[in-house]
């Protein structure tokens, strides 16, 4: 059995390590804090750096916010590189650039190393339930070593294409979430200043063309008014930033997205960037009240 290594232990994070070290693997882990203190407690190997996981483990996994943090933790002093050797592999499952994913694959492979960039969706629930849709990036033989440990982790778990391609298709699905939270919330509003029963307007569109998970789990969020992340709002700020980025580099206009990417903004600028992305709805809120 190949030692695995987890860097990244966020809202997400722990319960994707978690599974991991319920399923018998041996899992080293770096920056354990008191929340994740549960998870040495049940198996998992704590290290005192990002090169010492590297070190011990075949396979290394990344879990973390943004580019920059990748970047940092795989290249940095005492960083994962310094850790490896020829044979190992990164798995990337954080969101991030994916040109700048193709950069950090050239220079791992140019040590020996392989690097599969594969993204998730599905938040914390799908985290907690090892139920993620997993995108992933690479070569046939990357995919098919890093399979067994995703399948602890993700139900849907498709290999898109070569390392970059499965940023892409993560940012594509974070345009599509995006777009349709912010329908749903806007739908919701409409619905409330009318002065409608919200639980029953949400009931009528599931049964409709309008159904889908984004109103099935964001609506009930949006109507219980329950905005615990979930996936923070500034981090989806941050990946439908990735896709202005790359239209802006390919002349491609992404009109709706933009307009997504600005009420994110405003969501921030209220005060609501760690809420869940449901509380779309209170920025939708914010910007319809008159002044006093």
């Amino acid at each position: 059995m190949e030692m695995i290594g987890f860097i990244g232990l966020g809202v997400m994070g722990r319960p994707m390590a978690q599974h991991l070290i319920a399923s018998g693997q041996k899992v080293y882990l770096n920056r354990v804090k008191p929340v994740s203190q549960f998870l040495v407690d049940q198996g998992g190997v704590s290290a005192d750096s990002a090169r010492a996981v590297a070190a011990n483990a075949d396979i290394v996994i990344l879990m973390l916010p943004d580019t920059p943090d990748v970047e940092h933790v795989l290249f940095g002093s005492n960083g994962v590189a310094e850790g490896l050797s020829p044979g190992k592999l990164v798995i990337d499952m954080s969101s991030i650039s994916p040109v700048a994913t193709k950069q950090f694959a050239e220079r791992l492979r140019a040590e020996g190393v392989g690097y599969l960039d594969a993204p998730v969706s599905g938040g914390e629930v799908g985290a907690r339930n090892a139920a993620l849709t997993i995108m992933a990036g690479g070569s046939e033989e990357d995919f098919a070593r890093a399979l067994p440990l995703l399948e602890k982790m993700g139900k849907a778990i498709t290999h898109v294409g070569a390392n970059g391609d499965g940023q892409t298709a993560k940012v594509a699905n974070q345009i599509i979430v995006g777009l349709t939270i912010g329908a749903v919330a806007e739908a919701l509003t409409f619905a409330r200043e009318a002065g409608a029963d919200l639980a029953k307007i949400r009931e009528a569109l599931m049964g409709g063309f309008a159904s889908s998970r984004i109103l099935e789990v964001h609506g009930q969020r949006m109507i219980d008014e329950t905005f615990d992340p979930g996936f923070r709002i500034r981090l989806h700020r941050k990946d439908l930033s990735l896709a202005a980025d790359a239209a802006k580099a390919m002349d491609l206009a992404l009109p709706a997205t933009a307009l997504i990417q600005q009420l994110m903004s405003a969501a921030v600028g209220i005060g609501l960037g760690d809420k869940d992305h449901s509380a779309l709805i209170e920025a939708i809120a914010h910007l319809s009240r008159a002044p006093d």
